[in-house]
């Protein structure tokens, strides 16, 4: 576990966060968000992204769906959620600078997190975007393991995490970060002098 005091992310002017699990509670393993009625948002989340935008920092959302290859939503399902995310958002003057989703099968691609296709496609879209003075936050080894890849620092949300799982374990070492929730991140070491609290 990092010790909080040599933490430093005064620097960051770009945050990746991953959907599930650190946006909205995650289904159990083998479950899929597949409509907004299923989208629970995470106790503070309106509030961290809100004050993350008033920082001047850039929030953008790189999620797996692999749903969609599945065949258990489609791309317009997917839009529509999102769209009421951003509503939503806004109800608290938030708002998500881009969403990048990889809808395929694992082993189709390269955009698929631990794969850093997602990231890559970000930074051509944006070029002020670099790796450098950006941060990755997820709840699983493939966030950390593609954070980490495309040369990113790493915060590791494990509130709601199995600390028992090895994975958990393995993600928890290569971030450089573990917290409870992306309130808590935004709270403690993004934007202290904001309230981004539940």
């Amino acid at each position: 576990m990092q010790r909080a005091s040599s933490v430093d992310f005064s620097d960051v002017r770009n945050v990746f966060l991953d959907r599930d699990g650190v946006l909205n509670r995650k289904p159990p393993e083998g479950q899929y968000v597949t409509s907004w009625e299923e989208f629970e948002l995470l106790p503070g989340v309106e509030r961290a992204i809100a004050a993350l935008n008033r920082s001047g920092r850039k929030v953008i959302v790189v999620t797996n769906q692999r749903g969609i290859a599945k065949g258990l939503y489609s791309f317009a399902d997917l839009e529509r959620m999102h769209g009421l995310l951003r509503a939503r958002l806004a109800q608290h003057d938030a708002h998500l600078d881009a969403i990048y989703v990889c809808p395929h099968e694992e082993g189709e691609c390269s955009c698929r997190k631990p794969g850093i296709g997602l990231f890559e496609q970000a930074f051509r879209d944006l070029p002020d975007v670099t790796p450098a003075r950006s941060l990755m936050v997820g709840d699983s080894i493939r966030d950390i393991q593609a954070g980490a890849r495309a040369g990113m620092r790493t915060v590791l949300v494990w509130g709601n995490a199995d600390h028992s799982s090895a994975e958990v374990a393995r993600a928890a070492k290569l971030a450089q970060l573990c917290v409870g929730s992306l309130a808590e991140l935004v709270t403690r070491y993004l934007c202290p002098n904001q309230s981004a609290g539940g």
